[in-house]
């Protein structure tokens, strides 16, 4: 399985859907992290990207999505504030707590690191905080648009330029970083930090790194980014800051995962599926000595980190028909030189099955389709085609079935 990023959308602290990506490692993660991107930028930014990707190549998945206003998110740009970010970035958390689990680390780029640190005390799970470029003062930002100020104050709003784009920055928003002190926050933080700036940053100024790691308890941690500017546009700039970050917060996060089955093998013709405690689907199956993962998609509240249960039963089908095939061309000795199953599981119309005994409401339709490959003359394909409706789980799913269940 392959490292990936899936879309997702939850709904913010003031009821909009924001937009959100999860980045996600080959297999199991080993912790998951909840990344804030900077003041009007988007998730999609290059350095939350290169982050993402880096943490989830050492196995943290990440979340990155947009503040409200912003980005693919819903929502009005102008009605929000440094308030309004942290409360989602909370939202953000509970979000992973209830759909897999709660973010061990917080990551902060420019305002996001601001935000983090407002909102880490809200996010009891979360052991590591790792801020980069961050303004020690929310209010920093301010500076931006220092020529519309008296606009803003005069008429409650003004349209500014930020990055090259138009955002409208009304009075409560400078209101409210006016009031956001982060010294208290950072003093009783009572978890682990790193602090990323690079001394040339010319947005956010190197002294501001000083303020953070000043009130900071141990265990607390600098990283000079060297000559990164504050966007880190250079690929290998947010690479290094992903590297150091795993390496580091690797301390925090206990043990890695083992991936050697940790359950007692059940015996052969046995399976056992348990949950795993993580997210609302995911399950841990247990097969003889062999073990693997079963889970939904994003689209219906699952991780996406295993195949389904229809997904398993086609797998099982498909095993099946290949194995039946390739043992009778065997035992026939035809050049048979490969098999390949293709299966998709729906529900159709009673009435539109012909050959159905069932004529009302739906029934369950697999369609499979068999490749056969190799110099097979026509009468020997036909005979692979029979032979595939015999092999012993298409007898099953077609027979009469019993199950019975009993409670231990």
């Amino acid at each position: 399985m392959a490292a990936r990023s899936e879309k997702l959308t939850f709904q913010g602290a003031s009821g909009e859907m924001l937009a959100a990506r999860l980045d996600l490692p080959a297999g199991e993660p080993r912790a998951m992290a909840l990344f804030a991107h900077c003041f009007t930028c988007s998730k999609d930014i290059f350095a939350a990207a290169r982050i993402a990707a880096g943490l989830a190549g050492a196995g943290i998945a990440v979340l990155r999505f947009d503040f409200t206003g912003l980005g693919h998110s819903e929502g009005e740009f102008a009605n929000t504030n440094f308030s309004s970010n942290v409360a989602d970035l909370v939202r953000a958390a509970d979000y992973l707590r209830e759909t897999y689990e709660a973010p061990k680390i917080l990551i902060g780029h420019s305002l996001g690191g601001a935000a983090v640190l407002a909102a880490a005390g809200q996010v009891p799970e979360a052991v590591a905080v790792a801020t980069i470029g961050a303004p020690a003062d929310p209010a920093h930002v301010a500076h931006t648009f220092q020529s519309s100020r008296e606009e803003i104050e005069a008429n409650g709003e003004a349209e500014v330029l930020l990055a090259g784009r138009p955002f409208k920055i009304q009075k409560q928003f400078l209101e409210d970083i006016a009031e956001q002190k982060l010294e208290s926050a950072v003093a009783n933080l009572r978890k682990a930090l790193i602090v990323f700036h690079a001394p040339r940053d010319m947005t956010v100024g190197i002294e501001n790194a000083g303020h953070i790691f000043g009130p900071a308890r141990h265990p607390k941690s600098f990283v000079s980014l060297d000559d990164a500017d504050h966007l880190l546009s250079r690929k290998a700039d947010a690479v290094y800051v992903a590297n150091v970050l795993s390496a580091w917060a690797s301390r925090y996060l206990g043990e890695a995962p083992v991936t050697a089955p940790t359950a007692a093998p059940v015996p052969r013709g046995t399976v056992v599926v348990r949950e795993t405690g993580k997210g609302r689907f995911l399950q841990d199956v247990v097969a003889g000595p062999h073990r693997l993962q079963a889970d939904e998609p994003p689209d219906v509240g699952g991780t996406d980190l295993g195949p389904g249960p229809y997904d398993l039963l086609l797998a099982g089908l498909g095993a099946c028909t290949s194995m039946t095939v390739r043992m009778y061309a065997a035992r026939k000795e035809w050049p048979l030189e490969g098999v390949e199953v293709s299966l998709v599981h729906d529900r159709i119309h009673a009435q539109d099955c012909e050959d159905c005994e069932s004529k009302e409401g739906k029934v369950d339709r697999i369609a499979r389709q068999l490749t056969l490959k190799g110099p097979l003359d026509p009468a020997q394909r036909t005979k692979l085609l029979e032979i595939a409706d015999k092999c012993p789980v298409h007898r099953t799913l077609t027979n009469e079935i019993k199950i019975e269940t009993v409670l231990v």
